[in-house]
Parts: C-alpha cells; structure tokens; sequence
C-alpha cells in the first residue's frame, strides 16, 4: 500500500518539476541569460521527458489508488495534467511539423527574394544569414515542401496594393519596422507568443502589366529549421491581403 502512495508522490514531484524546468527554460531565453541550444534541449526536450515520465508513474499511481480505494486520485490527476500541459505543446510543435525541412528562410520568388534593408540593423552576427546560401538546395527543399508559395498578382494598382499590405501586416500584430513607399517595401517583425523568438518578414510591391505583383520573405533569427513556421506566415499574410 506504502508504494502506491509513494507513486503518486513521486508522480506529482516529477511533474512539478517538468514544470519548473520549461518555465525557466522560457524564460532563461525570452531574458537572453540561457543559450538557444540549451533552452531548447534541456530545458524543453528535458521538461518533456520528465513529464512523460511523470505522466506514466501518475497514471500507474491513480489506477491502483482507484483499485485500493486509498486517497490520492486528485494529487495524481492534478500531476497528469500538469505534465500534459507541458508534454503537449511541446510535442505538437515538433511532431506536427516533423515534416517540414530544415530551413528557416522562405521566398515567394525563389529567383529574386525581396531582400531586406532596415532590419538588417537589427540582426547580429550570431543571427542567421540571409544571404540564402544555406542549404545548398534551399530553393528545392522550399520549392518541394511548400508548392502553394508563389508571388501573388492582384489586379489592383500598385499604390493601393501597398496600402493593403501595410494595413494587413499591422492587423496581424507584428512590429513595422519600415515602410519604404517608393522602394515598394515593408519590413516587420513579428515576435513569437511563448519563446519569444524574433522572424523578419520584408514584403515587395511591384507593377506589371498595370497589376501589382506581392512578394513576401520570410526569415528566422536563429534555428536551423523553423518548423514550418515562416511558410505559415507568408500564407496568414498572404489571406490577410486577399481579404481587403
């Protein structure tokens, strides 16, 4: 009976510190003071498996306490969801996008990206480079993985397409960073909610044929792959401006 009790015990502790462990692992990186890889791998990846672990010996302790008819099924239900709430999210981020390639700097126009210019300021050499060099084949993985992204032709005028680029960028909450009317440019950040990781969009207006045609680029600071990340943005902006 004693090692029954001793599992929901030992079930909750290893979910508190599942626990403890993603939140200083978060914000260890929002407050610069933990390196990315670190953050990352021990402190989320180490977070997940204990809560895993944790989740398991929970489990095992609520069934036999439901079987002995002793106390303990709240502290060990408490311990399952405590875990789920850290095993889950970071689970789904990485499973649900397990798929995607080992990018982080993704084109519209594969031949011609719109480059940036005022957040280059803002990157440093610890950054990732934007000179799109690597992958070797990153125009083919992009290109494989993410078909559906193509420059996008409105039969707008330009002026007004750019009016409509910079007011979806700013109902989509990300930071404006420039906006370059003769240059046909928009440059913004856009800040992630929890690990607050930082991705540059810069967006390209361009006349043809009386159309205006909308490039958009989007490119993570830091990680080799972005899990897909970037192409959901350029699509989410890409709805956005349809919209209006």
């Amino acid at each position: 009976m004693e090692d029954r009790s001793a599992l929901v015990k030992w079930g909750f502790r290893l979910a508190l510190l599942s626990a403890v462990i993603a939140i200083l692992a978060v914000l260890g990186l929002r407050l610069g003071v933990m390196p990315l890889a670190l953050a990352l791998f021990a402190g989320l990846g180490g977070g997940a498996v204990i809560g895993v672990i944790a989740i398991v010996i929970s489990a095992i302790g609520l069934i036999m306490t439901l079987v002995s008819g002793r106390p303990g099924r709240g502290t060990a239900l408490a311990a399952i969801f405590l875990s789920l709430a850290v095993v889950g999210p970071i689970g789904g981020a990485v499973l649900g996008n397990s798929s995607a390639p080992r990018i982080h700097d993704i084109s519209t126009d594969l031949q011609d990206p719109p480059i940036f210019v005022a957040i280059l300021a803002q990157r440093t050499p610890a950054h990732n480079s934007l000179d799109r060099t690597t992958p070797e084949d990153l125009a083919a993985l992009q290109q494989a993985a993410y078909p559906d992204l193509q420059p996008l032709l409105l039969d707008r005028h330009p002026g007004e397409a750019f009016e409509d680029v910079v007011a979806a960028v700013q109902a989509l909450g990300w930071e404006v960073v420039s906006i370059a009317v003769e240059e046909g440019r928009v440059e913004a950040t856009d800040t992630t909610l929890v690990m607050g990781f930082k991705d540059d969009v810069v967006v390209r207006v361009r006349e043809e044929e009386g159309k205006a045609l909308i490039d958009i680029r989007s490119a993570s600071r830091v990680g080799e792959s972005d899990l897909g990340k970037n192409a959901a943005r350029i699509r989410a902006l890409r709805a956005e401006i349809l919209s209006r």
